[in-house]
Formats: structure tokens, sequence, C-alpha cells
């Protein structure tokens, strides 16, 4: 079984909206103890008058007090705030149900969970998470590429031990707080990972487990679709061998000339159906037809100017897709029409569309997400239909935010509430959004009085570099995202 180098950090990498940079003491003379008292005798009269530290206790006090106010000033915010030289950010734990970072040989541009058997909507410790991942290896060593197959197990709850706890409670305790645990199965590729999805099929014996695809689009432009099941189903049968064969792909897509980053699965087509959309502006289908044969049609979708960024099918009509692109638009299309051209086309932004995330509880809502950092969300209903040689129309956003300063590098809903959205940003942040809270309410207009934060702000999570971020669709609010510095899997208790 193979063992990745990993390190878990309970308290490092995570941010709250609202807290501080902590500066390190740099005073010389830290750690250099006296005794305030040395041998002078006072009487109880004199050292309830001085004080601890020879002042009377009201002044000391409302020094104290006075400090606080000053550094309850600034609220600092990641993106826009700067750390002073010799500050660090220090999270808030008490805001986190569960909070663990890896770092893995080499960052991972994309990755993707993995659904189990372990049952839906788990709020029991330690969790356990299933994932694939596609690494960026670049240069001398682009030929140490793979995919990693993972299981992180014995991810605890935050430890927050009580004083009034019963000593009965002590087993419980320990076996929530396991020491957490990162299994990998890796499968070489020939270059760095774009991006990967997983798609899992139900088995058609009931004895089997469930099969899972992957498929990688690679930046040399290939797209290679991998069985992983034998993978997955290795890390709980001990001594299951994975042959040679098992680990190469069962295709090899070669019909894009550029690559690119836009790919999705099918979740209403059993057998298996993936669109691909790369930097030309073309898009392609490609079907799992009977015989496992893999067949992509050779006539690409076409009508964006420019490189496609993101690609989702529609999560209720399995003939429908909306693709997003650096032109600046978002278009639906139908499958099933013969001049492979959009049917709906809308221009969201003036910079590039990086990102798309189609609601799967309310279908008629589509999020999108920036180059200038804007996400919003789009009523689909008040999109109109495309006319021949007419340009894209322009529909007002049912909501639209521009708290983030950099480009928005993922965005996705929550799988089971409709109000809920994780936002990943090039400003080193995820962002949890709940747009249930309207506009107008006076509670919370003024966001704890911090200017600029939108009162449907929920956390602010700090990440370096931070790529892609995933919901875990069978354990309620947690969340796991991927950059250079690793992974992070998370759940708050705002969530």
């Amino acid at each position: 079984m193979g063992k990745r180098p990993v390190e878990f950090d309970m308290q490092e990498n995570a941010l709250k909206a609202g807290e501080r940079p902590v500066q390190p003491d740099s005073d010389p003379e830290a750690g250099n103890f006296e005794d305030e008292f040395e041998d002078e005798f006072e009487s109880d009269d004199e050292i309830l008058e001085a004080g601890v530290d020879g002042r009377p206790d009201e002044e000391r006090e409302l020094e104290v007090k006075r400090d606080a106010m000053d550094m309850d000033q600034r609220t600092f915010i990641p993106g826009r705030d700067k750390l002073a030289a010799g500050e660090s950010l220090s999270p808030d734990t008490s805001t986190y149900e569960m909070l663990h970072n890896l770092t893995a040989t080499w960052p991972c541009l994309s990755f993707d969970i993995v659904p189990d058997q372990l049952g839906d909507n788990r709020k029991a410790y330690p969790a356990t998470i299933y994932a694939v991942a596609g690494t960026q290896a670049e240069g001398r060593k682009a030929n140490q590429n793979e995919m990693m197959i993972m299981k992180l197990s014995g991810l605890s709850r935050m430890d927050r031990r009580r004083d009034e706890e019963d000593s009965d409670d002590d087993d419980d305790e320990e076996e929530e707080n396991a020491d957490p645990i990162l299994e990998t199965k890796s499968i070489p590729l020939p270059s760095t990972t774009n991006r990967i999805r997983a798609r899992q099929y139900p088995p058609q014996n009931a004895s089997r487990p469930p099969t899972t695809f992957t498929a990688s689009m690679l930046e040399n432009s290939d797209i290679l679709i991998h069985d992983v099941t034998p993978h997955l189903t290795s890390f709980d049968c001990p001594g299951t061998v994975i042959t040679p064969q098992q680990s190469k792909p069962l295709a090899t897509l070669k019909m894009h000339r550029t690559e690119g980053y836009a790919i999705d699965w099918s979740p209403l087509i059993p057998q298996g159906k993936l669109l691909t959309g790369d930097n030309d502006g073309k898009i392609f289908v490609t079907t799992c037809a009977e015989g496992g044969k893999w067949a992509s049609d050779n006539r690409p979708f076409t009508g964006h100017q420019s490189s496609v960024e993101d690609i989702q099918w529609s999560p209720n009509e399995r003939n429908v897709f909306a693709s997003a692109s650096s032109d600046g638009t978002v278009k639906v299309w139908d499958v099933r029409s013969k001049s492979h051209k959009p049917a709906v086309s809308v221009q969201v932004n003036d910079t590039d569309v990086n990102v798309i995330s189609w609601s799967h509880q309310t279908t008629h809502l589509l999020a999108t997400g920036a180059d200038d950092g804007q996400w919003a969300v789009w009523d689909l209903r008040q999109w109109k239909p495309s006319t021949e040689g007419a340009s894209s129309s322009k529909p007002t956003a049912v909501a639209a935010f521009n708290f983030h300063k950099e480009q928005i590098t993922s965005i996705e809903w929550h799988p089971t509430d409709d109000s809920i959205v994780a936002v990943a940003a090039g400003d080193n942040t995820v962002t949890l959004w709940d747009l249930a809270v309207e506009l107008d309410d006076e509670e919370s207009r003024d966001t704890a009085g911090v200017q600029g934060v939108p009162p449907q702000l929920l956390f602010v999570h700090y990440m370096e570099m931070v790529k892609e971020c995933h919901w875990h669709p069978q354990i309620p609010g947690c969340v796991m995202g991927t950059g250079d510095g690793g992974f992070a899997v998370f759940k708050t208790i705002s969530v």
C-alpha cells in the first residue's frame, strides 16, 4: 500500500472573517522571569493596594481593556489586508468543527471527491473521505506526474475538552480524536492534470462495488479515462493486488488539438457520457457504447469566441449542458441540435468566466465566477433563446458579489442546501456564502461594522493559492480544497 509524505496540521492556514494577524513577541527580555516580590515583606494592606505589578488593580484592568479595544479596531480580511513583517495568521479554532491540512509530494490543480458506501448525512467522527487528484510536476520531473487515488481516514473533530465531561466519555473522546491517516494508490500519467472528474455508476450485480470512472484532462491535450474501482476497493480489502493492466487507461481521447480545463460527466446517463472543452473554443461529446468502447463525436459544438473554461451538464435534463468561456459568455446547449450551435448565449461578465455551478436543488439557478473576482447567480428562466446573428443577451443577475479582488478559481453549490455556495479565489481564500440572508436585514446590514463585507458572507478560510474546492456530498458542511500548499479538509460551525 503506497504512502505519501504527508503532514497533518489541526490549526494551520485557516482564517475566519474577523480574525487578526498574530505578531510574535519581539521583546528581547521575553522568557526571563524575576520574582516580583523578591524577599521583601509586605503587609496584606500593601499588597491589596499595590496589586500584582505594583499598581492598583483598577489601573491595571483599565489598561487591559484599553489594549483589547485597540486590537479590536482592525479586522483582518485576507486578500485585502497585508501582513506586516513578523506577522502571521492564526486560525480561530473555535469556529471549526473539523480542520485538517495535508501536504503531498506535488501540488494538484484539480481533484474530485468520490462517493462511498459509508452512508449519507454522516455526522459521526472520525470522518473518512475518498478522493482522486492529478499532480502538477513540471520541468525535468514531469515524468513523475500521476493520478492519486486517496483515502483520508481518522479525520477527527476539533479537540474541545470540557472540564464538566464525565470520565465515562473518555473512550468516545479518544476515538473521535484519532490520528488522521492518508493512504494512496498511484497511476502514472504522462503530463500535468489540468482537471480531473470522477463519476460513479451503480453495479449490475449487487454483490460488487459501484464502478468509478475518472476522466483526466491533461496539459498535452489528451483525455484519459480510467476505471479506479479496484484501487478504491483495495483500501478496504487488505492484500488486494492491483495489476499493471488495471492501471492502464480504458481510453485515450485525442480529438482536442489544444489543452483545456472544461470537463464533466453526465449525472443522468448511466453508461457514461463525457463533455470536454478546449482552448480553441471547441466542445466534444464522448459516450461509452456497448462493450465498453468509448467513442467521441468528431464534430464539435462551436460558438465560443475564445477558450472554454468550464462546462456542466444540467442536473435534470439529460440533453442540456452549459459552458463558460474567456469570451465572457455562458452558453446553454442541446446535444440533439444538428447545428451544434448554442440555444442560449448570455454575456455575464466583461472578463473571463472561469467557473460555473448548476444548482442541483433549484435547477433554474446557475452560479458563475469570473476573472475580475465577481461571482454571481443567474435565473435561467430569464435567459432568452439565441437568434442567428444576434449578439449575446445581458439579463440581470439574481445576486452578484464583488468581495473577492482576485480571480474566482472554483465555485460550487451546497449539495443539499440551495442557498449555500462555496467560492475559491486567487486571494488565497475559500469563502462560504448564504444567499438566504436578505439584503435589507436590519440586524446584518453593517456586518459587524466591517465595511465592504456583504452580510451573506458566512465564513472565510485562508488557503495558500487555492485552485479548487468541493463539498462532500455525504458529510454535511464538509469542504475539501486543493492549492499549492496541499489539501485542506474543514467543517465550520457556520454550515
